[in-house]
């Protein structure tokens, strides 16, 4: 079984531009691959022309993993794809007032009630990957903006761990960066793993673990990395610094032992 599903009024929208069928969505030759592992792709799909030209990202879900499954499972207590959930979490995350990349439409392939392909076509973003912003600016900045854009990020995640919210794949290049009057705000990305009603310090930590793995030695000190903590951590965090600290300093190095880091 085939569905799709679409938000407000895109359902037109995109019948005009060609895309009414599951197919069409997911087999569509596209002219950028954003991203691509052995389970899932990120790619653009535009519509329109001159003025009324639209451009979107497409996440497709293929060769679903058990693991997957039982995940799904034990967080939700039901079976959803993986579409599903990264649409769930973006509308959970947009709110509370964070945040994220608008779904627009949802496609899922469905046989014996598990999911075989599914896709999340979602609003591009009009802010800017954190990992190229870094990449472009960070060296040209005064110190200041580097620690008021770090303290502003420490902040955010703050936030989102408030509300009791896991982000196992905070990395830099899922953190996308957007500046309104001197003030810095940002969005998140890459959801389908996101889980909610979490409140372990643990999952906190290997958050800040991974996103401590993410951040290269040649654009973050340890002075940097010191004051992001600091500002996580604000005036109200229950326990150490210095403990919380080292246990961030310690998953982040065990996150580099297995897995390389990637360059921005």
């Amino acid at each position: 079984m085939k569905k799709l599903v679409f938000a407000d009024s895109w359902k037109q929208i995109f019948a005009d531009g060609g895309f009414k069928t599951f197919g069409r969505f997911f087999n569509s030759p596209t002219p950028q691959t954003i991203h691509k592992k052995t389970k899932r792709n990120v790619t653009t799909i535009t519509i329109g022309q001159g003025s009324d030209r639209r451009e979107f990202f497409v996440k497709r879900f293929y060769h679903l993993h058990y693991k997957d499954i039982l995940w799904t499972w034990r967080n939700f207590g039901r079976l959803m794809s993986q579409a599903a959930i990264e649409w769930h979490n973006a509308y959970l995350l947009l709110g509370y007032g964070f945040g994220t990349y608008k779904p627009v439409c949802l496609g899922e392939k469905i046989k014996w009630g598990i999911e075989k392909k599914s896709f999340i076509v979602t609003e591009k973003l009009k802010s800017q990957s954190l990992s190229d912003f870094i990449a472009q600016n960070w060296s040209k900045l005064p110190r200041t903006e580097k620690e008021k854009i770090m303290t502003a990020l420490a902040k955010f995640i703050r936030r989102i761990h408030d509300v009791g919210i896991d982000m196992p794949d905070l990395y830099i290049w899922h953190v996308f960066i957007k500046e309104t009057e001197g003030q810095y705000d940002f969005d998140v990305i890459d959801l389908h793993r996101m889980s909610h009603n979490v409140n372990k310090k643990n999952r906190q930590i290997k958050n800040l673990g991974r996103l401590d793995h993410s951040m290269l030695d040649k654009y973050f000190d340890e002075n940097i990395r010191k004051l992001f903590i600091e500002s996580y951590v604000g005036n109200d965090w229950p326990g150490d610094i210095k403990k919380l600290t080292q246990k961030v300093k310690k998953y982040s190095a065990v996150r580099s032992i297995k897995r390389k880091q990637r360059q921005y």
